[in-house]
């Protein structure tokens, strides 16, 4: 009776992924206003939404106090990475770039909280440790501040970036410039009025996609039509219905740049509702160069970003004793497949 009671317990527990679906915003937003984050701007009613939406579901992790004095730790051996988010790839090559130099990489998970990450760095401190990289899944701004006097470590910044901090060695993916070459792939292929999906309009990195996109155009010569531009909190269901109201227009894009590989899953489901044939149709391109690009039907034309040869760089950088200001920004390589093969 008790193993079943657990088992009820286990089925009924509130997720992160539940209080997004329930506050209309991503896993991300969740995560970033249930930790106290101030690293990016979200307004208060869209934090009040998200904590409201949290108590009314039941959401029970709240944080616990900490000892002062230091934590013991549990070390999280893994055999592999799963390989469906891109940003792995940079813990794979940091990895192995490492062990090149005769050195371990450790991975914390300190989910956005700036006090655990704090304590980390304070334990790291007291062992054999060749420097620090402060690194997130998702390409966005951090508040570096209360990092700033905890170590005399060196650290570097892999896929984050504080402006406020310039001379902080510092390695990014050139999302202007992906998305750039992506919408002048289009417009090569002879698309002439070209959508946008985007994800959060919170994040930097949508920014920069969006303002490449925008470039591309201005540079053919092209008319901007804000209609084209939708913003979604990255799910399937937010794309899929994008895809239907930009069909819905009066001049319907004849191709769609979504700012993720995942999200035209959801736009392939709409356009294959609406009997719309890709790429003869229209055309689609992702971004990122997930694992399902190759996979989908027809395979998806994306961007890999450079997440490998950033991962390699900032350990590099550490183990070789760098110690000049540092800022990397790389762009990716398109990758072109049937869906744009007009």
């Amino acid at each position: 009776m008790g193993d079943g009671k657990r088992e009820m317990e286990k089925k009924n527990k509130v997720t992160m992924s539940d209080i997004a679906r329930e506050a209309g915003v991503s896993q991300a937003t969740v995560s970033l206003i249930l930790n106290n984050s101030r690293s990016v701007k979200l307004s208060e009613e869209t934090r009040q939404r998200v904590f409201n939406t949290a108590l009314s579901l039941g959401y029970r992790k709240m944080p616990a106090p900490h000892n002062d004095n230091g934590q013991e730790e549990i070390a999280l051996l893994v055999n592999a990475m799963p390989s469906y988010d891109p940003f792995v790839d940079a813990l794979s090559e940091a990895r192995e770039a490492a062990w090149r130099h005769d050195t371990l990489l450790t991975v914390y998970d300190y989910g956005d909280d700036a006090e655990l990450a704090v304590r980390i760095i304070a334990q790291l401190n007291q062992r054999r440790c060749a420097g620090i990289i402060i690194a997130s899944p998702i390409t966005q701004s951090i508040d570096f501040s209360p990092f700033a006097n905890q170590t005399q470590l060196p650290v570097v910044l892999l896929n984050v970036y504080d402006r406020a901090f310039p001379l902080l060695p510092t390695f990014l993916p050139d999302d202007r410039a992906n998305a750039l070459q992506i919408t002048r792939h289009l417009i090569d292929q002879g698309a002439t009025r070209i959508a946008h999906i985007m994800g959060d309009n919170w994040m930097e990195a949508c920014e920069m996609r969006l303002e490449g996109y925008r470039e591309a155009l201005t540079q053919a010569g092209m008319a901007q039509d804000d209609q084209l531009i939708q913003a979604t909190n990255w799910s399937l269901n937010e794309t899929y219905r994008a895809t239907l109201d930009l069909m819905k227009l009066p001049e319907p894009p004849d191709a769609i740049f979504c700012s993720s590989d995942w999200m035209t899953i959801g736009c392939y489901q709409a356009l294959t509702e609406l009997h719309l044939r890709i790429p003869q149709d229209i055309l689609v391109a992702g971004y990122d160069d997930q694992r399902i690009a190759d996979q989908m039907t027809p395979k998806l034309t994306s961007v890999q970003l450079p997440y490998y040869e950033l991962g390699r760089m900032a350990v590099e950088y550490l183990c070789s004793g760098e110690d000049a200001a540092t800022r990397v920004i790389m762009a990716g390589k398109l990758k072109v497949r049937a869906s744009t093969a007009g």
